[in-house]
């Protein structure tokens, strides 16, 4: 049984982001310190009897040897908890053995069951009258086990053929998958999640910002401003709840006739003939179902330059030094005591500085769980993708159990929500017949091709000195270096396509730029 495939999720949070490492989405639960509510399922076991269940899991963290398991949960079977707890063991995901339950009726649920509220995770559940038998542990032959016993099919489910496959759903994925429908073309548009916007969604909240409708191409930006209703004043664009912007968006998606949209669909495989892209390949992040998606040309608008990678495109990636995620977070003042448990395992900040510590510092109050919250800056943005999110979220609740049970401030105040999916800055840059240097933006140089408008000085996140000691390689605050020059500048057509896979383009943060451009 696949965590992600309960019926219902109670509390928790369908968490994809590592799939490709881990080989599953899995329920998160992120409750903010507390227990979030049981999630459930129906389930009709083959016969009744003894069976010993297995439960995929991990111990959050463990990579960082510290005091205390917060992840902790129980898993019901009718109601009734099995012997262990989970989440206690082994920085790395395996099958924990849950031990042995008698059966007496096969129609019952299956019931996950929160101890904490910080961040516990389950991938899946495995019971079987086989007492010695041990699910595999990863890899092709666990990607085999799930299929077959979820009775999913062998080949993909063929969807197309497009004249346009985009594979992202962010705003720059949206803009390529709407203006290509409008211009007459059979458009799909595949995104991981279960709403559209990327960072500008409601699950991360960043907010939307650049030039467009300016001369001497006007109409430039027009797309985006559909997508975005007028700012609201004095509101922060991270706080406020954004999920009626998110069904604007998607029903604006779904009135273009030509356009087909596929939320919670993971892309994770290419196919290529003679060079250039055939079909991707999906995996929905709820049932499990593989699709095919055929077409002409395709667009990598994902900001991972992932189907570019698949598909053997030219890229650069900056090892060490390049711009980290952030999970931003933000706090409101409850109007009555709201305390918050100690956190022994969270970064230990009692005798640290950080940005909302000291009034004045950075912003006060407001300081906390802004862009600068900000990690991973010399980690490997895919396989320490969790590490580097949840170094985020060690940092988090480190600075908050300081703040109320070190310092005792901010009694009545509480964290009022937290993304726990992370905002990203920079991974592979796929290269095009222009690669767009620094030099090029500062000296003016103007491209025959230009066509896209720049609205944002050159902006490089680096760690902040003055919250780094103590967190060599691993800072969790930066600071933003600008390089100014005269805007707009018009990025070249050449940056939006693949240099060496003909029907490749690509949007947003993967096209052909250098690091600091």
């Amino acid at each position: 049984m696949e965590a992600e495939g309960f019926e219902h999720w109670g509390g928790g949070g369908n968490d994809a982001q590592f799939m490709d490492q881990m080989g599953s989405p899995y329920l998160l639960a992120h409750g903010l310190g507390t227990p979030v509510t049981d999630a459930w399922t129906p389930v009709v076991f083959p016969e009744n009897g003894k069976y010993r269940a297995w439960v995929r899991t991990r111990d959050w963290t463990a990579p960082w040897k510290v005091p205390g398991h917060p992840g902790r949960f129980r898993v019901l079977v009718g109601g009734r908890p099995l012997p262990a707890v989970f989440g206690t063991e082994e920085a790395r995901w395996h099958w924990r053995d849950g031990g042995t339950v008698e059966i007496r009726k096969r129609r019952t649920a299956l019931g996950l069951h929160d101890l904490t509220g910080f961040e516990g995770r389950c991938d899946a559940l495995f019971f079987t009258k086989d007492l010695s038998f041990r699910p595999p542990a990863g890899g092709k032959t666990l990607a085999e086990f799930r299929r077959r016993l979820l009775g999913l099919p062998e080949k993909p489910v063929e969807e197309g053929p497009f004249d346009l496959v985009v594979t992202g759903g962010g705003i720059t994925g949206i803009c390529a998958a709407l203006a290509a429908a409008r211009l007459g073309l059979k458009t799909a548009l595949i995104q991981d999640r279960p709403v559209l916007g990327g960072n500008n969604s409601s699950e991360v909240r960043v907010w939307l910002g650049g030039s467009r409708n300016v001369d001497p191409y006007p109409r430039v930006g027009d797309i985006v401003k559909e997508l975005e209703p007028p700012r609201r004043p004095k509101v922060c664009p991270w706080k406020g709840d954004d999920r009626d912007r998110d069904a604007r968006r998607e029903a604006l998606v779904r009135s273009e006739k030509n356009l087909s949209l596929f939320l919670n669909n993971r892309v994770n495989a290419v196919e290529t003939e003679g060079g250039r892209i055939a079909a991707v390949l999906s995996r929905d992040t709820v049932k499990g179902v593989r699709r095919r998606f055929r077409g002409r040309w395709f667009a990598d608008t994902t900001g991972d330059g992932c189907v570019g990678y698949l598909a053997g495109a030219d890229f650069r990636i900056t090892r060490k030094g390049h711009m980290g995620r952030s999970n931003l977070w933000y706090l409101e003042d409850t109007g009555r005591p709201s305390p918050f448990p100690r956190c022994p395992w969270a970064l230990d900040l009692a005798h640290k500085p950080f940005p909302g510590r000291n009034r004045g510092d950075k912003g006060g109050l407001n300081a906390l769980g802004k862009w600068f919250w900000e990690s991973g800056f010399d980690r490997d943005p895919f396989g320490e993708g969790e590490y580097i999110r949840d170094w985020n979220f060690r940092a988090m609740y480190g600075a908050w159990d300081t703040l109320k049970n070190v310092d005792h401030r901010f009694s009545t105040y509480r964290i009022a929500w937290a993304a726990y999916v992370s905002g990203k800055r920079e991974s592979r840059r796929l290269l095009g017949d222009v690669i767009l240097q620094a030099g090029d933006l500062l000296e003016r140089r103007k491209f025959p091709d230009g066509c896209v408008p720049t609205g944002w000085p050159m902006d490089v996140h680096e760690p902040d000195p003055a919250y780094a000691k103590g967190f060599e390689g691993d800072a969790f605050i930066s600071r933003a270096r600008y390089t100014r020059y005269k805007m707009p500048f018009w990025i070249p057509y050449r940056c939006l396509y693949s240099r060496n896979v003909p029907n490749l383009f690509m949007a947003g943060r993967d096209i052909s730029v250098t690091h600091q451009a």
